[in-house]
């Protein structure tokens, strides 16, 4: 958390719209009391920023199971209509995961999408890969490398910032991932969240969170989770793939219009 006497003025942005996937949707942090049934980094970020500034807006375009493609035809002229000035895109991750997934390809085509999202004059803030050696998607590893190079140098070419998610080693730690061993935890999410403040200078009021210690697993409770894990994620997803459907076929986001964070009953602090 940033000291306040560090970044006494309040922030400048007043209309946020964030872009992406099942990451930027917030699967993986449920929460029934949150629009969509899912909280977020987004949602937590947007919670910030909304502190003190009552004109503050969020919209939140993200799909679940989205490709790059389908984020740069289905989110961007919608999130450019909205006005934002201040805009996070995270896209790429699930086109990595397909056999063909070039980052070299991929990140030509995202590098015309931030041109576009800067020409507004928007506060454009892009996310680097985490760092999944540890993780069942370590297969893409080194792919999310070279995407995450790319993205900097998209960032530097266009003055739009960088949220180093491949730097935030807490990510490392099985207990920032869900269940589903393929999105974060609300642990995770909140750790982003709070990264994602820092990395804007924002002062915010999330405190680092460290994981408990988890008890010692036998060899054969350790195999028995992979087995559930399997028959409950792996196998859905592999099923999907086949026949060329997504998660997010029927879903719409979450937040199509900017509206202020805390609704209704909903007073500052009530989601913490």
């Amino acid at each position: 958390m940033i000291d306040p006497s560090l970044n006494s003025e309040p922030h400048p942005w007043h209309r946020y719209a964030a872009l992406g996937d099942s990451f930027t949707e917030g699967i993986g942090d449920p929460n029934p009391d949150s629009i969509g049934g899912n909280r977020g980094w987004a949602d937590r970020v947007a919670e910030e920023l909304s502190r003190g500034q009552s004109d503050f807006a969020y919209a939140n375009l993200a799909v679940r199971g989205r490709l790059l493609q389908q984020i740069i035809d289905q989110q961007v002229e919608p999130a450019i209509s909205l006005r934002p000035d201040l805009v996070t895109i995270s896209a790429g991750g699930n086109d990595l995961l397909r056999p063909g997934g070039d980052p070299d390809v991929l990140a030509a085509k995202l590098d015309d999408v931030v041109v576009t999202l800067t020409g507004t004059g928007a506060t454009v803030v892009l996310f680097t890969g985490p760092d999944v050696r540890e993780t069942v998607l370590g297969s893409i590893r080194s792919k999310t490398a070279i995407y995450n190079e790319n993205l900097r140098t998209i960032a530097t070419r266009h003055e739009a910032v960088i949220a180093d998610m491949w730097a935030l080693r807490q990510l490392l730690n099985p207990q920032m991932w869900s269940s589903d061993r393929l999105h974060f935890s609300p642990l995770g999410h909140h750790t982003i969240a709070a990264m994602v403040l820092d990395t804007l200078a924002v002062r915010h009021t999330l405190e680092p969170l460290q994981p408990k210690d988890l008890p010692a697993r036998t060899w054969r409770a350790a195999r028995a989770e992979d087995l559930v894990w399997a028959r409950e994620y792996f196998v859905p997803w592999v099923l999907r793939r086949l026949r060329h459907r997504s998660s997010g076929d029927g879903v719409t986001a979450k937040r199509l219009e900017p509206a202020p964070i805390f609704g209704p009953g909903m007073p500052p602090g009530a989601a913490d």
